[in-house]
């Protein structure tokens, strides 16, 4: 399998394959963290098209000694940002698709579960989905970069452009407002 970076030197030579393997690559992993960042299914799908439009835009621009995961996802935050500026209809703490099914509950859920414990659990995702939602953006894409996409420290803090520190402490301070929202 070709590195990401191997992909962008061979699309820049004119392969359009090689564009569309590193879209199909991150299509999903984006489009989840758009959708966690925005709590919206019908604007996820929009956003993650533009996210890809920008990279198609912006690929020449791309620092080949940096990571592209990192750049890729600075530009999703950026773009899922830019739209919660523009847009403001997000009610964070909605984890619902259309159909009505809980996203946040089904990827939480044990395959079986007791009665009680389903009764638990839904009660503390319903509950952490909210606190979730009572976040600043910023706190929330820490820890969504961090906990889902499974991103150290260092490469968030190059993601969104912030020093690591500052995404220590944006981690700190997220966990302990969750445990604060959590315990009222």
């Amino acid at each position: 399998m070709q590195t990401d970076e191997q992909l962008i030197a061979e699309y820049l030579k004119g392969d359009e394959h090689a564009l569309r393997s590193l879209i199909e690559r991150y299509l999903r992993p984006i489009y989840n963290f758009v959708y966690r960042y925005t709590g919206e299914q019908s604007h996820a799908e929009e956003i993650t098209q533009d996210v890809f439009v920008n990279v198609w835009r912006n690929i020449n621009r791309f620092d080949p000694d940096k990571k592209f995961k990192t750049w890729l996802f600075a530009i999703a935050k950026n773009t899922s940002l830019n739209w919660i500026k523009k847009k403001r209809p997000i009610n964070f703490s909605r984890f619902e698709n259309e159909e009505g099914d809980n996203v946040f509950l089904e990827s939480t859920a044990d395959p079986s579960p007791l009665p009680s414990e389903l009764f638990e659990r839904a009660d503390l995702s319903r509950k952490l989905s909210e606190a979730m939602g009572r976040l600043s953006p910023n706190y929330k894409a820490v820890l969504i970069l961090h906990y889902n996409e499974h991103m150290t420290f260092q490469e968030i803090a190059e993601s969104i452009g912030e020093s690591i520190n500052t995404v220590k402490s944006r981690h700190r301070r997220a966990l302990t407002q969750l445990k604060e929202f959590l315990v009222i």
